[in-house]
C-alpha cells in the first residue's frame, strides 16, 4: 500500500508568494487580455467578445503616435537620468567617506517619501510666469523671461527630477562593489581617465547602468500625471490614453487592448534586462 510523500517544507514556503502573484499579478492581466478582446455597448458597457479589432484600431488609428511621443519622452527622460546620475554615484561611491554614505543616500532619497503630486506643484509654482525663476530671471535684465511652464522641456525636467533617485540607487550598488584596484592599474598602463571610464568602470558597472534604464524607463512610459501637469495637457501620452479611455471614455475593451500593447513594451524592456544584466555579471 502506497504511502503520500509529504510536501516539503520548501513548497510550502512558496504558496504564500504564489497566492500574491496570482490575485495581484497573473489575474488581473488575463482579466485585461479578456476585456481587449471584447467590445464596448452603446451604453458605454463592457460586452465579452473575441475579436482584435481593438488592436487593430490601435495600429491603424492616430494613437500610434501617442506611443512614439512615450517612448521618445521616457527614453530622452532615462538618457539625461543616466547622464546626469552616473556622475552622482561615482562621487558618491568613490569619494565620499563610508562613514557618511548612508547619510548622503538618504539626502539624495529623501524627495522619493514627499507626495508625487506636492513635489510637481513645487515646480509649477518655480516656473510659473510670476514663479521664482522669472523672477530671478527680471531681476538679472531679462525684461520679457520665456515661457518655461506648460512646454516640453518642462515635462522633461519634471520627468528627469521624479526619476532619476532611482537611476542613482542600482549605480551606486554596482560601483560600491567595483575594485578600485582596477582602475589603478588601468592607470598605471597608460589609460588616460575617458578610456578608464569606458574599458573598466562602465562595463564592469553594466548590471547596475541595465537595471537603472529599466527602472527609470518601464514608470516613465506609463507617466501620464506629469506630462498633464507640467505639459498642460497639451499632448496625450500613452498613459494619457488609457487612463482617458477608462475613466472618460469608459471604452474598457479599448484601453485594455491598448494597456495590453503598453505591457508588451515592458515585457521586452524587463526581458532585455534579464539577458544582459547576467551576462554581465558573469563576466
Amino acid at each position: 500500500m502506497s504511502q503520500t510523500r509529504p510536501i516539503p517544507k520548501a513548497m510550502l514556503t512558496l504558496v504564500p508568494a504564489g497566492i500574491w502573484l496570482t490575485v495581484f499579478m497573473i489575474l488581473p492581466l488575463l482579466i485585461i487580455g479578456v476585456f481587449s478582446v471584447g467590445y464596448r455597448t452603446e451604453l458605454g458597457t463592457f460586452a465579452p467578445g473575441f475579436s482584435f479589432h481593438n488592436y487593430v484600431r490601435f495600429i491603424e488609428g492616430p494613437y500610434l503616435n501617442c506611443l512614439w511621443r512615450s517612448i521618445t519622452l521616457s527614453a530622452s527622460t532615462t538618457a539625461l537620468c543616466l547622464l546626469l546620475g552616473f556622475p552622482v554615484a561615482m562621487w558618491l561611491a568613490f569619494n565620499v567617506p563610508k562613514s557618511k554614505q548612508n547619510l548622503v543616500m538618504l539626502l539624495l532619497t529623501l524627495p522619493i517619501s514627499i507626495s508625487f503630486l506636492l513635489r510637481l506643484y513645487a515646480w509649477i509654482t518655480i516656473l510659473r510666469p510670476t514663479g521664482l525663476a522669472s523672477n530671478i530671471m527680471m531681476s538679472m535684465g531679462i525684461a520679457e523671461p520665456p515661457v518655461l511652464l506648460y512646454t516640453q522641456w518642462a515635462v522633461l525636467l519634471g520627468m528627469v527630477y521624479n526619476y532619476i533617485p532611482y537611476m542613482i540607487l542600482p549605480l551606486y550598488a554596482a560601483l560600491e562593489k567595483l575594485d578600485l584596484r582596477l582602475v589603478e592599474a588601468a592607470y598605471d598602463l597608460g589609460a588616460g581617465w575617458w578610456q578608464a571610464f569606458t574599458k573598466v568602470i562602465a562595463p564592469l558597472s553594466l548590471r547596475g547602468i541595465v537595471a537603472g534604464v529599466i527602472m527609470v524607463f518601464v514608470p516613465a512610459l506609463g507617466d501620464y500625471v506629469t506630462p498633464d501637469l507640467m505639459g498642460g495637457a497639451k499632448n496625450m501620452y500613452i498613459g494619457s490614453l488609457i487612463q482617458n479611455q477608462y475613466l472618460v471614455v469608459r471604452d474598457w475593451a479599448f484601453g485594455s487592448a491598448v494597456s495590453s500593447v503598453l505591457l508588451v513594451i515592458v515585457g521586452v524592456a524587463v526581458w532585455l534586462y534579464i539577458k544582459y544584466a547576467d551576462k554581465s555579471s558573469m563576466a
